[in-house]
């Protein structure tokens, strides 16, 4: 296994993220903050520069019936979200066949491996088709298309229709 691997792999377990599933506030309202299909992240129009602050955020999304929220104990504020909150800005794999693991970074540094509770959709969108993996909890990451390349470079069978790799013990579609 690579290091840059193996430092991934240790990221899956060790992130703490808040429970928003948790949580049921009775302050519900809405809040000019949206994150645009390129993964920028805006409150007013004004791009929000520090991505500590966005990463802060995307720990407390939540998605409800095809809206996404902002949530804390004490308020739910529902935000706009042009495609996918988060984007699979790169990827490691280690081992081959049904051994082989794939982890993805997003662009909030959350690390999650392709797996049976992490899904690969592929989707046909008015952008034309899109790669997904499931995050958490609904909230999924558009893979990046040069991320999608080095993916496809792990098809167990690039000749035969469709196309399936292997991560984590899971079978995966890939076209």
């Amino acid at each position: 296994m690579s290091t840059a691997f193996n430092e991934l792999l240790k990221q899956v377990d060790s992130a703490k993220l808040p429970p928003v599933e948790l949580w049921r506030p009775e302050r519900v309202g809405q809040i000019n903050i949206r994150v645009k299909a390129d993964g920028t992240w805006l409150h007013d129009g004004t791009e929000i520069r520090r991505k500590s602050i966005a990463k802060i955020f995307s720990t407390i999304l939540r998605l409800e019936d095809d809206t996404y929220y902002l949530v804390t104990p004490v308020e739910k504020l529902k935000i706009q979200v042009d495609d996918a909150p988060f984007l699979a800005v790169d990827m490691e794999a280690s081992g081959s066949g049904r051994e082989q693991q794939i982890l993805f970074k997003t662009n909030m540094d959350e690390v999650v491996l392709l797996d049976e509770s992490h899904g690969l959709t592929i989707e046909n969108t008015n952008a034309g088709l899109r790669p997904y993996i499931d995050v958490r909890n609904g909230l999924r990451a558009r893979i990046l298309r040069d991320v999608f390349y080095r993916l496809a470079d792990l098809v167990e069978d690039p000749e035969t229709e469709p196309m399936y790799l292997w991560s984590a013990g899971s079978r995966f579609c890939m076209s």
